[in-house]
């Protein structure tokens, strides 16, 4: 499914048409393209701050969060390397804590571009951007450097850093089969591929049959499992949360973060934190950052505005684990839910586990990407006793809506969302 990205910026949309263009390898993964690309951009990857790395099927996003909190409450500074991106391109390269510039952008597009044609590499969307990043990164100083996924892990292209200070994997669950494999087992193998010789990887405690792939992948390629339930463990309380591990534990204020699955992930951020020797960090950091992290898009409710009149929330979820996290938090509740969701995700299994908290459904279109058509959302609802409906676009599904709403089903139509609201990442 091909990417793209606008910006206001004619320099950078000149170069960024460019990068949309990319076909060759836009749907096999592998590590030849990037390598090759790297190579031919003096090998930035050799030369970035101590790398924590992320992987996933839900929640790394957050995860990687939680890790910038910490360090910057500690004075650090981080390069963060995320995706997608909601509503600019930018914002899946923050330099040194901030966003990348326009000006800088464009500048680092048009370099790894012309190095890509200029060999006949083929790099797809997610390659260039990734080679942008590491080249953003190595020209500007930072403390560290937080690298989240982008599919999979063994084979994504973020995965050509040979030492990280630590990994980390975050929940598991079924996305992308396509790629990575129809069973939880398949993915997992995939997802622990991150792991490296000697590096310690923090991860959460998986489904039997997951998490003994986990445990071989990571133990095949010599890497040392720091394990939820037996290398850490965090639960929450009354307070927020009791982190502990071998070295401690510690009481944290409640995530900033909503959802009780943002407990997990935070201690998933600490365990790679507290079991990595980088960077020195002290306690204080560590209890403060969740209750400083923002990741928007994850359970965000939306600020007052133009599409946010009364109680709206926003989450990218589009799988059937994001749909058992909404459902958990609104427990109790009925919303009117307003569901965009592209053609390669299952709308059926992610609209019955969100059933027991929906009053109402909304098909909208994902203004872009093939999706599933908002009258096919509407008649899955309807099969479900939910009273459901379709509308042309967000703005107008919204108009419809009677109670408190939630849009979710993909982060392209959460970013359409937050620039309709005036409410940009920052």
């Amino acid at each position: 499914m091909r990417d793209f990205a606008r910006s206001t910026d004619p320099a950078v949309q000149r170069q960024l048409d460019r990068l949309a263009a990319l076909a060759p390898g836009a749907d096999i993964l592998g590590l030849q393209r990037i390598t090759a690309l790297l190579d031919r951009l003096g090998n930035p990857e050799g030369r970035l701050p101590p790398v924590f790395h992320v992987a996933g099927t839900n929640g790394k996003g957050s995860t990687c969060a939680v890790l910038r909190a910490c360090a910057e409450a500690a004075g650090l500074s981080a390069h963060v390397y995320t995706s997608p991106h909601l509503v600019r391109f930018n914002e899946r390269i923050r330099v040194a804590g901030r966003l990348i510039a326009d000006q800088d952008l464009a500048l680092l597009l048009e370099e790894v571009l012309d190095a890509d044609t200029a060999a006949g590499i083929g790099a797809s969307f997610f390659e260039a951007s990734t080679a942008v990043a590491f080249l953003a990164f190595t020209r500007t100083p930072a403390d560290l450097t937080i690298l989240e996924v982008g599919m999979g892990g063994r084979l994504d292209a973020t995965n050509v850093i040979d030492a990280p200070a630590i990994g980390g994997i975050a929940a598991l669950g079924l996305d992308h089969q396509a790629f990575l494999g129809g069973t939880l087992e398949e993915i997992a193998g995939e997802k622990a591929g991150i792991a490296k010789p000697g590096v310690a990887i923090a991860t959460l405690d998986y489904p039997p049959g997951a998490d003994a792939r986990v445990e071989r992948t990571i133990a095949a390629r010599g890497g040392r499992r720091l394990k939820r339930g037996r290398d850490w463990e965090i639960a929450p309380g009354r307070a927020g949360a009791l982190y502990r591990d071998g070295q401690g534990e510690f009481v944290l204020p409640p995530p900033r973060l909503p959802g009780l699955h943002q407990i997990e992930n935070s201690g998933l951020a600490l365990a790679m934190l507290r079991h990595q020797q980088a960077i020195p960090l002290p306690l204080t950091a560590l209890v403060q950052g969740p209750s400083r992290a923002q990741w928007p898009a994850r359970l965000q409710r939306l600020a007052p505005g133009p599409l946010a009149p009364d109680e709206t929330w926003l989450d990218g979820g589009h799988n059937p684990s994001a749909a058992a996290a909404i459902a958990a938090h609104f427990t109790g509740r009925r919303l009117d839910i307003v569901i965009g969701m592209l053609a390669n995700k299952d709308a059926d299994a992610f609209l019955e586990l969100i059933r027991p908290v929906t009053a109402r459904v909304i098909g909208v279109p994902v203004s872009g990407h093939d999706h599933h058509a908002p009258q096919r959302i509407a008649d899955l609802a309807r099969a479900y006793g939910i009273e459901a409906e379709d509308a042309a676009d967000l703005a107008a599904a919204r108009a419809r809506c009677r109670g408190p709403v939630l849009i979710t089903g993909s982060l392209y139509l959460a970013g359409e969302a937050l620039a309709l609201n005036g409410e940009p990442p920052q």
